[in-house]
């Protein structure tokens, strides 16, 4: 699809009105409420899905299939991300009425980031057709990696601090304690960060290390960089809203992982594919409505698993409890 400078230009100006319109109604800290949750997420799949329709009328059919293809990929591993941001805000025990700010400021560092790579990639996929070899074995590794890491229960153990982290608190040092929404204040006669700043740069580059899976994902389903950014824009932007209205619900998704790493495996299959449909090998490509329509699939059959195999221990401890006769 041939994007204009001039279209690029509002198609930022009009996401980065949209995340005006966000920070100025969460401006003021509060601890942020189940319907306030759901309304801003229904809200943002709203958007996104006109923003779909919008290209359909005006790009036709196939640029809105690979949005909509890429943004269902990106929100399912954006659901992922959602377990560590729960173990970072315990880990610096957030306090409640903080978290949204924590979380939208550190998810637009996660969109800056994630911009960087997509521009990159982009330009790597333009000069060398093989990448689409190393980036369909690096999701079909990572598929595996994620089962492992379902069977092992990974997602029970604490947040370790990187290195980029690590080094920041040591070069600034760490107030004893959050002042507001304060990211410095000074402390001894010194300038130092508050747990606030060191929570934000947590989520923003702990989001670099998941991108490192989502965008060849997105990649496999699109190589318009203009689509890749939107969807990733789109998915993203919601995820603060969702964290409050599903954090409690995560738990009992536990076939999310394994779900994710089906979708990341059949999308590592479809660039390999389409690796040796580049190289002159007559083989089969996968088009994007069976990706699309295996992607929702997974998801929801996922879903209701991940229901059943929760509500069972349930049953079977209610079924254990003594009976008391009136």
């Amino acid at each position: 699809m041939d994007v204009s400078l001039t279209v690029w230009l509002l198609t930022v100006v009009g996401l980065s009105a949209l995340i005006a319109v966000d920070f100025f109604i969460g401006r003021k800290p509060h601890d942020v409420s189940i319907k306030e949750a759901g309304t801003w997420t229904v809200v943002w799949i709203v958007l996104a899905g006109l923003f779909g329709a919008g290209l359909l009328v005006l790009a036709g059919g196939r640029p809105a299939g690979e949005f909509f293809a890429g943004y269902i990929t990106e929100k399912s591993l954006s659901v992922d991300n959602l377990f560590v941001f729960v173990l970072i805000m315990a880990k610096f025990a957030v306090p409640s009425r903080y978290q949204q700010r924590v979380l939208l400021i550190g998810v637009l560092i996660a969109l800056v980031l994630r911009a960087v790579f997509i521009a990159a990639g982009a330009a790597i996929i333009a000069s060398f057709s093989w990448v689409f070899y190393i980036f369909g074995a690096f999701l079909i590794y990572t598929a595996w990696k994620l089962i492992q890491e379902a069977r092992a229960e990974e997602h029970d153990e604490e947040f370790e601090e990187n290195r980029l982290l690590k080094a920041a608190e040591k070069r600034f040092g760490v107030a004893d304690r959050y002042h507001g929404t304060k990211l410095f204040v000074r402390q001894h006669g010194k300038r130092v960060m508050t747990p606030m700043l060191v929570v934000i740069l947590a989520i923003g580059t702990t989001d670099v290390l998941f991108a490192l899976d989502s965008i060849p994902a997105i990649f496999g389903l699109t190589q318009d960089p203009y689509i890749v950014f939107t969807a990733n824009a789109f998915a993203l932007m919601g995820l603060r809203q969702l964290y409050f209205l599903i954090g409690g619900l995560l738990r009992k998704l536990v076939h999310l992982s394994y779900g994710l790493s089906v979708i990341l495996g059949f999308i590592g299959v479809k660039l390999v594919l389409h690796a040796l449909h580049e190289s002159g090998v007559h083989v089969p490509e996968i088009s994007i409505p069976v990706s699309l329509g295996v992607i929702c699939t997974v998801l929801i059959v996922t879903t209701i698993t991940s229901l059943i195999a929760v509500r069972k221990p349930d049953r079977a401890g209610e079924a254990g409890k003594p009976r008391v006769d009136a």
